[in-house]
């Protein structure tokens, strides 16, 4: 292994760290707060306390529409036939009537920004079969995001027994959401608009689309068993934030836990995107088709800082490695240090494949190197 001098300063963020006595308050039973790129929890309380959610439980039925839609298994401009079970939906609705046709954006529309329960039912019934069936793949969801608080008995949130789940795993599929498929915000983001030609309005539930700076959604919910409940997201100089509440006495309350945690989130942390500061060599590569290999940055190189953190790098990196090389095979590290603590170990990897000779190309290559020192005669 070669090491080479690389100690120099990496970054050094000039925003001065907030004051870390200062209390953070959210009135609610339960809460997170959690950053979008790397799942790193900020803040928490109770996170794990298996609780209502309310409508909150929608993020999951959005989750599983955009993947259909991101999927191809539905397009935006599919024509939803609304049952006369969702039709029956209480609670917060658009009044779809048994049989009434609506599109699919439409009806995301809907759920997003006015949180229709009928809306829900209805996408829910068309990408599952039935109900039952949507209710069993939101399940399943959740098992492979590792929700493990979470049991969903329904889309949509209503009162019923065994409907729990906590701020930690709201926090989890409302990251697996935005992450994945920022389309979304086309629809979390709207303050207000109409359906059916202009004759029904719809206004967002989620009063921070208007208030609060660099809002991207997400979800409300409120139930007398459940309180009120939010998951929140916003994002500024280019960090997204996830702040969960549930359980909150009124709806003020949720509002201001959420943006008592985004605002501390946004004052304290930055995402920074950690590259090497010199130009990595090529690495040698013996035997091999090609004579080198050019190292990459692997994964891990988004980090989430304290605003203030000064970072230092020290690369180790391989001299020569025998073929074959594979794509993605660790060459070295990237290794960042803030005073005496190692903030990350980032693996330098081969950027591509390298394939061993061949003996026929071995054969070739000592025939040539031969034939080039074979003395010269006049």
């Amino acid at each position: 292994m070669k090491r080479f001098a690389a100690l120099a300063l990496l970054l050094c963020l000039l925003l001065a760290v907030p004051a870390q006595g200062a209390a953070l308050t959210v009135n609610a039973q339960s809460y997170v707060l959690m950053e979008k790129e790397t799942g790193q929890v900020l803040a928490a309380a109770n996170e794990h306390e298996q609780l209502e959610p309310a409508s909150v439980t929608k993020v999951m039925t959005i989750l599983l529409v955009m993947e259909a839609i991101d999927s191809g298994r539905l397009r935006y401009d599919d024509v939803v036939t609304t049952s006369a079970y969702a039709a029956s939906m209480g609670g917060s609705q658009v009044y779809l009537k048994e049989n009434e046709q609506m599109t699919v954006e439409d009806l995301l529309k809907a759920v997003c920004v006015a949180s229709g329960n009928d809306a829900a039912v209805a996408l829910g019934e068309h990408i599952g079969g039935s109900m039952d069936n949507f209710v069993s793949m939101m399940n399943q969801r959740a098992a492979e995001l590792g929700m493990e608080d979470t049991h969903f008995v329904n889309c949509t949130g209503l009162p019923a027994e065994g409907h729990l789940t906590s701020a930690y795993d709201i926090a989890l599929m409302s990251r697996e959401l935005i992450l994945h498929h920022p389309d979304i915000r086309t629809f979390t983001t709207i303050w207000m608009d109409t359906l059916r030609d202009g004759a029904f309005t719809l206004a967002n539930t989620n009063r921070l689309v208007r208030y609060y700076e660099g809002t991207t959604g997400l979800k409300t919910g409120s139930t007398d068993a459940a309180g009120y409940c939010l998951s929140a997201t916003a994002e500024r100089d280019g960090m997204e934030l996830i702040a969960v509440v549930l359980k909150s006495s009124t709806s003020n309350d949720r509002f201001e836990g959420a943006k008592a945690m985004l605002n501390y989130g946004f004052a304290s942390y930055q995402v920074v995107h950690a590259a090497p500061e010199q130009v990595l060599p090529p690495v040698a590569v013996t035997m091999g088709e090609r004579p080198s290999v050019q190292p990459v940055l692997g994964e891990g190189s988004t980090l989430l800082l304290e605003k203030g953190t000064q970072l230092e790098q020290e690369i180790t990196l391989e001299t020569q490695v025998p073929a074959p090389v594979e794509q993605g095979q660790q060459l070295g590290t990237l290794r960042l240090t803030a005073g005496e603590n190692v903030v990350a170990e980032i693996p330098l990897v081969a950027g591509e494949s390298v394939a061993r000779l061949g003996y026929g190309q071995i054969l070739e290559r000592v025939l040539r190197m031969s034939f080039l020192l074979e003395p010269f005669e006049s």
